[in-house]
């Protein structure tokens, strides 16, 4: 008794409820972004409803263990769910609606992590079967003539672990100049029987000592250990040819530029610059789209 005018008293009651279990229906998306969206058939009224739902999705999708997940929370969303979008949505009440909507999101998860995984591990393996690089290059182009010049290039190739850095480099440095040719110069002609015109050189332009970037960079990088690959060394003969089509890239960006600033001259609407650069671009069809002439 702490005070005669006022009085404290301590009860303990036990108590039994019983708490029947339903099917609950949830949908889980994984969007293009990589955010998720979920959809439950219950309904948010101020019980945490969908706050538990987030945790579970999280929690479950984590399972992937792939990078990039420190803040995955923050990528799902909880969408209000309607008969369009979930058929027989339940009810939401008994009590039991967060942990029923938990759980049909939990399965929901796990198929995803289940297919997803097999999608990992198959890109895990494929990894090591693929070939890149990347290139910075530098291009001039003649505006009257359509001539283009490689000012300078920055090539950098993966090759795993070389097997000799020499030889490879020579690979990367003539399949890159060999794609110059291809984007740029080497023009097939054929004439209505289907039988090619030109005969030689005088004709059917290859590159030469002119077409070599006036600095040409190549930097092999060492990628580290490939299971699949011979003493884990990389293809260096074909791929590298690709990275050439960033010479015919540089000089559609400078046609279109020179294109803009000739109607700026004129004062017509910059929006009419479209165009289409041929295979190859040659001096005459680089020529041709400066519209100077």
């Amino acid at each position: 008794m702490c005070n005669k005018w006022r009085q404290r008293g301590i009860s303990r009651v036990p108590i039994v409820h019983e708490v029947l279990l339903r099917s609950n229906p949830g949908k889980v998306s994984i969007l293009g972004d990589g955010s998720v969206a979920v959809e439950v058939g219950g309904i948010e009224l101020g019980q945490g409803l969908w706050t538990k739902v987030k945790q579970m999705t999280a929690f479950s999708l984590s399972a992937i263990k792939c990078d990039g997940m420190g803040d995955f929370l923050d990528k799902i969303r909880i969408i209000q769910a309607n008969t369009l979008s979930l058929i027989q949505e339940g009810l939401t009440a008994g009590s039991t609606t967060s942990e029923c909507s938990c759980e049909a999101v939990r399965i929901c998860c796990n198929i995803l992590v289940e297919r997803l995984t097999r999608i990992k591990e198959n890109l895990q393996e494929q990894m090591g079967s693929v070939e890149w690089g990347i290139l910075i290059l530098e291009v001039e182009v003649n505006l009257l003539t359509g001539q283009t010049t490689i000012l300078q290039s920055d090539i950098i190739y993966d090759c795993g672990q070389s097997l000799n850095p020499a030889v490879d480099l020579g690979q990367i440095e003539g399949a890159f100049v060999q794609g110059i040719g291809f984007f740029m110069l080497e023009e097939y002609l054929s004439n209505s029987d289907g039988l090619v015109i030109p005969e030689g050189t005088w004709t059917y332009k290859i590159p030469t000592i002119e077409t070599i970037p006036r600095q040409f960079n190549v930097e092999i990088m060492n990628s580290g250990h490939h299971k699949k690959r011979l003493l884990s060394s990389k293809a260096s003969g074909e791929p590298p040819l690709l990275l050439a089509v960033l010479v015919h890239c540089a000089t559609r960006a400078v046609i279109k530029e020179a294109r803009k600033q000739l109607l700026r001259w004129k004062g017509l609407n910059e929006s009419d610059s479209t165009f289409q650069l041929e295979v190859p671009a040659t001096m005459s069809i680089v020529k041709k789209l400066q519209c100077l002439l």
